[in-house]
């Protein structure tokens, strides 16, 4: 039996996590930690620890601790702010366990969307334009999305008609970033790029969606060849250790990826239904096991269900 600890286990992707580990690893302990207690996380985990934010000078000795103190053999970290700091040590200056997590230049570069456009020109992959949003001028193209540089998810991102509303945002969103407005809205895909840090063997699945509240709620399996070269290209540039998540519109110039998110993504449940199981790839290829790489069938389709768990009286997991 193995410990496992999920941080950020508020969220919907590391529930997903937890729910999948279930069911792969039934006799695997289970832990999970956030910063509050206003959520369902601690039902799907066997205990849940209360911890301070990833900008705190306290997190890591907590992290490190709590690894310590419960004996934790594998850690998945799920927040783009905790992947950040973590990506800054030396693999021999964390605790001695395995660390389920994208290599440091894949966090890198993905954690900031201007390095992400800027990376993408440099290896000739194409992309939608993308300027800091202190270079507004007359020159700019209209209308064009607004949006943090940092920021993770489908969150304050916004489509401004012209520099007044830009203006406007950038009173909020200092550290803002202009990009290209793309089209169609509803062709837009969603892509898991895998890569053994063992083998260096690749996978690929790219699911075209239609969002419901900012996540997945419906996706199909396609197979664009010009997505999977792009792919396969950026997890060879980036030399590319675990799992992370591309972000693309299908334009009428070709597909053009607008983001790169060094982490799991909202589909992780989804996908891993459909046979394309990167979270269980990446601890066996972590933990030396033999698995098989599974392409789900173009056309195969998946949705996201919604549930309801009733909590106990001190919140940390259901009756």
């Amino acid at each position: 039996m193995k410990t496992l600890l999920i941080t950020g286990i508020a969220g919907d992707i590391a529930q997903g996590i937890a729910t999948l580990v279930k069911e792969i690893y039934p006799d695997w302990r289970i832990l999970g930690m956030d910063i509050h207690l206003r959520h369902g996380g601690g039902s799907f985990v066997d205990q849940f620890y209360l911890a301070p934010r990833a900008d705190h000078p306290d997190y890591l000795s907590f992290l490190f601790n709590l690894v310590k103190s419960e004996r934790v053999d594998i850690c998945i970290p799920m927040s783009e702010a905790e992947l950040t700091l973590l990506a800054q040590f030396d693999p021999q200056q964390r605790p001695d366990l395995i660390w389920i997590l994208a290599n440091s230049k894949a966090i890198k570069i993905g954690s900031d969307k201007l390095e992400t456009a800027q990376f993408l020109t440099e290896i000739g992959v194409p992309g939608p334009w993308s300027l800091d949003v202190n270079e507004l001028s007359e020159h700019t193209p209209f209308p064009c999305i607004f949006k943090p540089r940092r920021s993770a998810g489908s969150k304050a991102i916004f489509i401004c008609e012209g520099p007044d509303e830009v203006k406007f945002l950038r009173q909020r969103y200092v550290d803002g970033l202009l990009q290209e407005l793309l089209l169609p809205f509803d062709q837009e895909v969603t892509c898991a790029l895998f890569r053994s840090q063992k083998t260096g063997e690749i996978a690929v699945l790219q699911l075209l969606r239609a969002l419901t509240g900012g996540f997945t709620g419906w996706a199909e399996v396609i197979d664009h060849a010009e997505i999977l070269a792009q792919a396969h290209k950026i997890a060879e540039a980036l030399d590319l250790n675990g799992s992370i998540n591309l972000q693309l519109r299908l334009t009428e110039m070709g597909p053009r990826i607008f983001e790169i998110n060094p982490r799991f993504s909202s589909t992780v449940l989804i996908r891993h239904r459909m046979g394309f199981q990167d979270v269980v790839w990446s601890i066996q290829d972590a933990l030396g096991e033999k698995y098989h790489v599974f392409q789900p069938p173009t056309g195969l389709r998946g949705v996201r269900s919604h549930d309801a768990r009733i909590l106990k009286t001190n919140g940390q997991g259901a009756e």
